[in-house]
């Protein structure tokens, strides 16, 4: 497999991500609808991908978003520092004393337990990111003057507004002509898309998108609703694919695309909030790899996992250019994702690569 990424030497980033950033509010083992304290994180589908290829896994990495200029804003920027994480690509905007003109965005998450699912409550309209247009960004000097391997990005983003599909098209086509290696990750939400034209409209721009996509990540409910494909699963609402049934998908979505280079998909089976089935496949030279399987997964905090295995995914494909051995780095780094607190990574590559040897749950002394 061949992703053709720019040598190091010519980049100042291994990878950026456009996308935005959220505070996360976060009750612990307790209700949003009944707590006294939060704890706070910072997260967002796209920036969750370069946080975890820089603490876990030592790449150079920036973020493309933006803030409204206020105390918020610099408390997320501050959590974007303690992560390692280049600021230097955001930007900064003006508002007014209560948000009218742009804000922040707060993200409300509780965990699950057992029975009790996980919960996220948004609060993310009008936010300085969605509001932001190409022109905000100078896209030529960060692909072509700067530098960068890798794009991530996605269908989160893409879903804020308008003005973002238009964005988010934007910085990857300039990726694309400096020759950056792009991911994107459908992450289908209907109840984002539902304000700017609903599914029309997420297949309309993301099937425009996946025209440039060389590394496409997605479930069942993402290929099919933001891309239209019909795949044969083992109910006719398309619930739960068996792995058949993902292999398909995943084969399919690179017929339908000559330019995927990858396709890959996380399996995930919800026993509890708390217990899962979790694994993963991808596509790429015409061949099908499927990740260990990790059963009766013990989870703590499930958000996140996905990107977790994205960012292990492409540390994979950047470092090694083999798809079996990326695609079992993406999931042992969600595997381990999600037995910590909070959106973003805590393990370290050695602990990555320990679970992909098959270390067990051991006291390590």
């Amino acid at each position: 497999m061949e992703l053709n990424l720019r040598p190091e030497k010519e980049c100042r980033y291994d990878a950026v991500s456009l996308g935005e950033v959220m505070l996360r509010l976060d009750p612990g083992e307790g209700r949003i609808r009944t707590a006294r304290s939060f704890r706070a994180w910072e997260g967002g589908g796209e920036y969750n991908v370069v946080r975890g290829l820089r603490r876990c896994f030592g790449m150079r990495t920036g973020v493309i978003t933006a803030f409204a200029e206020n105390e918020v804003g610099l408390l997320m920027e501050d959590f974007i520092l303690q992560g390692g994480v280049d600021t230097s690509l955001i930007k900064w905007m003006k508002t007014d004393g209560i948000g009218r003109v742009c804000r922040n965005g707060l993200n409300f998450t509780e965990r699950g337990f057992g029975i009790r699912g996980a919960v996220g409550c948004s609060d993310r309209a009008n936010t300085a990111i969605s509001k932001a247009a190409p022109e905000d960004f100078d896209f030529e000097y960060i692909f072509g003057e700067l530098g960068v391997r890798w794009l991530h990005t996605g269908g989160i983003y893409a879903a804020l507004s308008e003005r973002a599909s238009e964005t988010a098209l934007a910085a990857i086509k300039t990726a694309k002509k400096y020759k950056t290696v792009i991911s994107y990750d459908l992450n289908y939400r209907p109840s984002m898309w539902s304000a700017i034209g609903g599914q029309e409209k997420a297949q309309e721009v993301n099937k425009e998108i996946a025209k440039y996509v060389d590394v496409m990540i997605g479930n069942e409910e993402d290929f099919t609703a933001c891309l239209g494909f019909e795949i044969e699963g083992n109910d006719e609402n398309l619930k739960q694919l068996n792995l058949d049934g993902y292999k398909k998908m995943i084969s399919h979505a690179a017929g339908v695309y000559p330019n995927f280079k990858v396709v890959a998909t996380t399996l995930r089976e919800v026993k509890t909030a708390t217990v899962n089935d979790w694994s993963a496949i991808c596509w790429a030279d015409g061949q099908i790899y499927k990740a260990k399987d990790y059963k009766g997964l013990e989870i703590m905090d499930r958000v996140g996992g996905g990107d977790s295995f994205a960012s292990g995914l492409i540390y994979g494909l950047m470092t090694t250019g083999d798809a079996g051995t990326a695609v079992n780095y993406g999931a042992a780094h969600g595997a381990l994702a999600m037995t910590t607190p909070g959106d973003t990574t805590m393990a370290s590559k050695k602990e990555v690569e320990a679970i992909m040897g098959g270390a067990g749950a051991r006291v390590q002394r």
